[in-house]
């Protein structure tokens, strides 16, 4: 089950907009200076490339992925996760309702 409260953060108030505002996140800083993003996928596919590696918690809802190099698409709901390598990409749709989600950025 993933943290879903994060005490002593920097929280950086302007938001990050993806997608025609489909695919909305705010970014926190947390006291180790790691970073994580806190945001909301509204229904539609959507691609991103990824310049850290990433481990995406779904916290509310339901997404199907396709990450770079998997032959499959996989379906993930609350309290499941997926790691995506740096330098890599990934397709997620969300077919109904909103996927909320936490992305922790791995070195």
């Amino acid at each position: 089950m993933a943290n879903n409260e994060f005490k002593n953060v920097t929280a950086v108030a302007k938001a990050n907009v993806y997608f025609d505002g489909k695919v909305v996140s705010h970014t926190i800083i947390l006291a180790d200076g790691s970073k994580k993003t806190l945001g909301m996928i509204y229904p539609g596919k959507f691609h991103f490339n990824t310049n850290q590696a990433e481990h995406m918690e779904i916290i509310a809802g339901n997404c199907s992925v396709k990450v770079q190099g998997d032959s499959i698409t996989t379906d993930y709901t609350t309290d499941q996760h997926f790691d995506v390598q740096s330098k890599s990409s990934f397709d997620i749709e969300i077919k109904e309702g909103i996927c909320e989600y936490i992305c922790s950025f791995i070195d």
